[in-house]
């Protein structure tokens, strides 16, 4: 109010910028409540007194219809008025009504303000959690068109930023303590850091005495600018405790001349006091004493205080009023006065035949119609002496310029209100709206890290995040990655799944390549297989070194020990193939390991079943008049072997031109590994192969069956019948074991079939006889030979 007056009596001392022109004015107290603020402007809109209380009214005030009024402060009222005004479009400007809805100019036509709109206050929250990444907020709101109006703008921003919102309560009006601790108790239970309170001061403090009887902590509480610099707030130091660190954004600030003289030369003895009735009131709270006329022989009053001495002065004491520091909402009210006499100025300065009115009339500068200043008012456009540039937009808004101010305390435990930073609207290419000075900011609790207010920890590489059921999308939980699936960034929303040919580390943030697998010669098993078959091979060359050395006996003799030692060849290379099975495979090693096992298999089998055929034609040479082994002689016996040999050769020689097997990678996509093996190219080859050698092991048993009661040389038709047996067991075996063997263990099972069987030849068939070679020589003669076979059975 006392800001209207000095900006309104400086213009008028001033006399540039209305030379020749009186400024009257008339005030009136709108209590802060719509009903009294629409009184008062019934009240400017016609001559007669409609009764409101607390008028203030210069001397020479024009009767009539005053052409704008400045107000009101809080929005709530400002609706009420403006709808009132604007039927009648008198020019109203508000210096402290902030809700966005009254930017409409279809509902509100003649209202303007030198105080920027909630929806750029909004903006400028909602940037300042962006900028810290606050995803879990909270909003609490006054019960009036101010705070619902910037808490429902916020919310819904915040939202659109995909950040949520923990909780959105409304001050009642009444302020009951009951309503209070419920929401106090909401915020301690939402688990947000960081809570807006869009509310007038007055409804703050309600919510921060709750917060103090409730022991509430740990709030980094952001303000809107209707409590952003509120001295009843900062000043007493019981709020010290739950307030310090807050901050928020506050309308611009200016050092106005003059203005602190002006103020503290009020005083109820000068002349003028007598037509404020504000400052009785006023200077009784200030000094605590009375005014009035006490009773005889009492030295207070009814109220209990003593008489004002008039000795009084208000520079003596330090208040609210004196405190010319934070001049936010009176540097409005300055520019307000200012926006109207400038739109005055232009007025009188329109250039006849050129007005902006119908036919390019000009207004009427003696009977100022409200309308016509409406015009000029909206067209407003200077630089004041602070280097402001006033002006207002279609919605008749001004710009919107922001301080971020940080509520930090003092040494002598006082709040001040540092300025950490800045919003400007205007800007719109090249700088951020937002500037901050990070470094100077003290958040609540004296802290200087920024506080952490999310429903969620950030989720790491190697997780995804898992929203929960019934929760607002800002609340998850982090899944770690599958196997085979990555995530290489924060909060990710989905895992990556890798290629074929890879899989996920460890920590499910990359893709490495997948481990090769195969039976080599470095792990357990191709050890152990190798040295099974070299063992084997050994083995085999010390029976044919103990045959070769006793080449001359009859056990060695009586066996055709040319067919024994092409069988002992034959069981060596048996061994000595399962090595191709072991190690890297190549070309050339698949083509070899089944080739060289079908091949000398066969050549093995082929032998048996020469010295099978031997025992049959031995024991029938025997019967009168025969003469067989004229047809089954050593070089038939030869011919048998290489015929079988070379129907194996053909096969396999045909299997490799036609479909060679060749390396090939398996690559499960829920297996870490690689496998490498040896693709059959042909199964139907493969099979073949196994084929021949089933059919002949299968003739050789069945000979040998028909011969095992044979009178033969040491028991050589039994001995070949056992290892037929072991031998059929173990590929019958095989079959099934190897179509369900995964990766390399298939390979492990068709070595193991081979060294298995290949022990099972040499130790039926060659075992009995080195046993009756090295340890029972007595045996090993032609009459022991000739009688066991006269008593030999099955």
């Amino acid at each position: 109010m006392q800001t209207m007056i000095f900006a309104i009596e400086e213009i008028n001392r001033n006399g540039k910028l209305l030379p020749n022109i009186t400024l009257g004015y008339k005030i009136y107290d709108s209590c802060s409540t719509p009903h009294q603020a629409l009184k008062a402007a019934m009240e400017l809109m016609g001559e007669k007194d409609s009764g409101v209380e607390g008028e203030i009214q210069s001397e020479g005030t024009c009767q009539g219809t005053v052409p704008a009024v400045i107000g009101d402060g809080g929005s709530t009222q400002s609706l009420v008025v403006a709808r009132f005004l604007g039927v009648f479009h008198v020019p109203q400007v508000s210096y402290f009504s902030s809700c966005a809805c009254l930017s409409d100019k279809k509902e509100f036509p003649a209202f303007l303000r030198t105080m920027p709109s909630d929806f750029f206050q909004v903006d400028a929250l909602v940037q300042l959690v962006k900028h810290f990444g606050w995803t879990w907020v909270g909003v609490i709101a006054g019960d009036d068109a101010y705070g619902r109006g910037g808490a429902n703008i916020f919310a819904d921003e915040v939202r659109k930023l995909g950040a949520c919102v923990a909780l959105h309560e409304i001050i009642p009006k009444n302020r009951a303590q009951t309503a209070i601790a419920s929401i106090v108790s909401k915020i301690r239970s939402s688990g947000a850091r960081v809570i807006l309170v869009f509310a007038v001061e007055q409804d703050a403090a309600a919510l921060f005495d709750g917060g103090l009887r409730e022991g509430l902590t740990g709030i980094q509480w952001l303000a809107s600018e209707a409590w952003s610099t509120a001295a009843v707030l900062s000043t007493p130091k019981k709020y010290h405790p739950i307030l310090q660190g807050s901050m928020g954004f506050a309308i611009r600030r200016a050092h106005i001349p003059g203005l602190q003289e002006f103020l503290l030369r009020l005083h109820p003895l000068s002349p003028d006091a007598i037509e404020n009735p504000f400052l009785i009131p006023f200077w009784e709270e200030v000094f605590q004493c009375s005014l009035g006329v006490q009773a005889e022989g009492q030295d207070h009053n009814v109220e209990g205080k003593p008489p004002c001495s008039g000795a009084e002065e208000l520079g003596s004491v330090k208040n609210i009023y004196s405190d010319v520091s934070q001049l936010r909402i009176s540097y409005n009210v300055y520019k307000a006065v200012y926006a109207i006499a400038h739109a005055l100025k232009a007025m009188r300065s329109c250039v006849k035949g050129e007005g902006p009115f119908p036919l390019q009339a000009c207004p009427d500068t003696d009977k100022i119609e409200p309308w016509q200043l409406l015009h000029y008012i909206t067209q407003v456009e200077y630089l004041n002496s602070f280097g402001d540039e006033i002006k207002f937009d279609e919605n008749g808004d001004p710009a919107a310029i922001y301080d971020l101010v940080n509520w930090q305390l003092t040494p002598n435990g006082e709040i001040e209100f540092a300025t950490i930073g800045k919003f400007d609207e205007t800007i719109t290419v090249g700088k951020q709206k937002l500037q901050l000075q990070e470094q100077n900011i003290v958040w609540n609790g004296n802290q200087t890290k920024v506080p952490l207010s999310v429903c969620s920890s950030i989720c790491p590489p190697g997780t995804r995040k898992a929203i929960r059921p019934n929760f607002p999308i800002c609340c998850h939980d982090c899944v770690v990655c599958t196997a085979g699936e990555i995530s290489n960034q924060t909060d990710a929303i989905e895992c990556v799944r890798c290629l074929p040919e890879f899989w996920s580390n460890a920590q499910r943030t990359a893709c490495i390549p997948k481990q090769v697998e195969f039976l080599s010669y470095s792990d357990t098993m191709g050890i152990t297989l190798m040295a099974i078959s070299i063992i084997g091979s050994f083995c085999t060359c010390i029976v044919v070194f103990i045959f070769s050395y006793h080449r001359t006996t009859p056990i060695v003799r009586a066996n055709n020990s040319e067919l024994s030692f092409l069988l002992l060849l034959s069981l060596t290379l048996c061994f000595l193939c399962s090595l191709t099975f072991i190690g890297h495979p190549t070309e050339w090693s698949c083509m070899l390991r089944h080739t060289t096992f079908g091949i000398t298999f066969v050549l093995c089998i082929s032998c048996i079943l020469g010295k099978t055929i031997v025992v049959l034609m031995a024991f029938k040479a025997t019967l009168p008049g025969s003469n067989v082994m004229k047809w089954f002689g050593a070089t038939q016996q030869k011919a048998i072997i290489i015929l079988c040999t070379l129907v194996q050769v053909i096969i396999c020689t045909v299997w490799l031109v036609v479909a060679p097997p060749t390396p090939r990678q398996l690559m499960p996509r829920e297996s870490a590994i690689v496998i490498l093996l040896c693709d059959e190219g042909s199964p139907i080859a493969f099979a073949l192969v196994l084929g021949y050698i089933g059919l002949l092991a299968c003739l050789c048993l069945f000979l040998a069956f028909l011969a095992r009661k044979l009178p033969d040389n040491f028991n050589e038709a039994k001995l070949i019948t056992f290892s037929m047996l072991i031998f059929c067991a173990v590929w019958v075996a095989f079959v099934p074991a190897y179509i369900s063997s995964p990766g390399k263990y298939a390979t492990v099972t068709e070595v193991f079939a081979i060294l298995a069987s290949s022990y099972g030849l040499l130790g039926c068939i060659f075992a009995p006889k080195c046993y009756i070679i090295l340890l029972r020589p007595e045996k090993n003669t032609r009459k022991h030979l000739m009688s066991k076979a006269a008593t030999d059975k099955f």
